[in-house]
């Protein structure tokens, strides 16, 4: 770990995450500070060894932002993020360094690193900010700060929704990812430096990143190559649709992202789960029919409202002689005019279960697929990660048991079988073989005439 660290750009982030490493908890998000204002924060504070910084003292802490002179304020916000990230992804693929622009940036500039912040205090972030001042707000959350215009005759709070860290893709996909966040970072401080104008940053996350861990790097560290790492539990509640008293929709996604002609990205993911900046109530139920709406207003630049129906069906079947939910479609309805349809395949369980998945949406590569109904819905690109939802018989308001799209017969068990049959073919070739041996049946008398074999027997 010391040769790892001497090695990195950032020596303060390797030493927290030595420090930290083994008091995290999935709980936990690191918040990344910085501003232009030179002595703005102590650096010691930054050194909460084993500590979990709360709401409360998350406040104090901020209170410079609010006492600068240039009261303006950037949040990059990114899904995913783990202290680890730093160390693991700086370090296991060579001279690509993923963070290298929030390296530089930190070391130099008055900065101040929170290893370990409490998940609570970050979903509430944005909501205790805007409270917190007279702040003109922009959200921007098309990836596009080159043309973005600051007037600093009055306080500024620009909110970035960073590009999301896929779950589920390699480890590459998620580097890339990483790296290209960076970039935005990097560009968008840059940019305002050059203007003169003075800011403070604050980078951090809304639930921590799982880290995959490559086999050579888990057996550096003398751990077993077969262990494998829990998923955490859900960071945030699922949506939910009530009719009176009863709730009779649950919704929930770790990553819930759309692609409008290959250009535009809109993450739907906070306002869908964290902030629930989401109008629900054209959502309909029943015995046999139910639609999930979701309506947004103003979701990027360019599309002033949005809506994505869920249609679910619940239908008896007599072989199996029992009721079935499946999602039949998925519509998207964009500004009211453009509307686009996919049909589902492979999603559906028994009514009195819920529906989970590890990834759905338009690629060929997901086990369940959102299949283009129409020419407009080939203009979309629909991402969604661990779905679970539950459109029927929904009790004690949470999940029932979940049917997963995952078959019985792996890619794994498959290989298995196939191993075994090979294997179990050669042992009974084997045993035929040795079956086969005879002896012979006449033996040579050394007392007597020599055995005289003729050739014809």
């Amino acid at each position: 770990m010391t040769q790892l660290c001497s090695a990195a750009r950032a020596p303060l982030l390797c030493t927290l995450a030595v420090l930290f490493k083994m008091s995290l908890s999935v709980d936990h998000v690191p918040m990344l500070l910085w501003s232009t204002q030179r002595s703005q924060w102590n650096p010691d504070t930054a050194l909460h060894e084993g500590h979990v910084v709360s709401a409360q003292e998350l406040t104090v802490l901020l209170q410079p932002v609010f006492t600068q002179n240039s009261r303006n304020l950037i949040l990059f916000l990114q899904d995913t993020l783990s202290i680890d990230d730093f160390t693991y992804l700086s370090e296991s693929y060579g001279n690509k360094n993923p963070f290298q622009n929030v390296q530089e940036i930190l070391q130099s500039s008055s900065s101040l690193v929170l290893p370990a912040v409490d998940c609570e205090a970050t979903r509430y972030l944005l909501n205790f900010l805007q409270e917190s001042g007279d702040w003109k707000l922009t959200n921007i959350t098309n990836l596009d700060v080159s043309q973005l215009e600051v007037n600093t005759s009055k306080p500024n709070f620009l909110v970035i929704q960073l590009q999301p860290l896929v779950s589920g893709l390699n480890e590459i996909s998620t580097l890339e990812a990483i790296a290209e966040n960076d970039k935005i970072i990097g560009r968008l401080t840059m940019d305002l430096q050059e203007q003169g104008i003075h800011f403070s940053v604050i980078y951090t996350a809304v639930r921590p990143s799982r880290i995959p861990r490559r086999t050579d790097v888990v057996g550096e560290l003398r751990r077993q190559l077969m262990a494998t790492e829990e998923e955490g539990s859900l960071s945030y509640p699922p949506l939910n649709v009530t009719t009176g008293n009863d709730i009779c929709i649950l919704f929930y996604a770790s990553n819930f992202s759309l692609k409008a002609n290959s250009s535009v990205f809109i993450d739907l993911t906070n306002a869908t789960f964290v902030t629930q900046n989401v109008d629900i109530s054209s959502s309909e139920c029943s015995d046999i029919n139910t639609t999930l709406s979701l309506k947004y207003t103003k979701p990027v630049n360019g599309i002033s409202s949005l809506e994505i129906r869920f249609l679910m069906t619940n239908k008896f079947y007599g072989g199996s002689a029992r009721n079935w939910s499946s999602l039949d479609a998925v519509e998207i309805v964009q500004d009211g005019e453009k509307f686009a349809k996919f049909n589902v395949s492979a999603i559906s369980a028994p009514a009195e279960y819920s529906f989970h998945c590890q990834l759905v949406g338009t690629s060929n590569l997901y086990p369940a697929r959102l299949i283009p109904s129409n020419n407009e819905a080939k203009n979309w690109d629909v991402f969604i990660s661990r779905l679970q939802i539950q459109g029927f018989n929904v009790k004690n308001n949470q999940f029932s048991y979940a049917s997963d799209c995952t078959g019985f017969f792996t890619p794994g068990i498959w290989m298995g079988l196939v191993t075994s049959i090979v294997l179990l073919w050669i042992l009974a070739y084997g045993i035929h073989v040795i079956m086969q041996l005879t002896t012979n049946s006449r033996f040579d008398d050394p007392k007597g005439p020599a055995l005289s074999v003729p050739q014809t027997e």
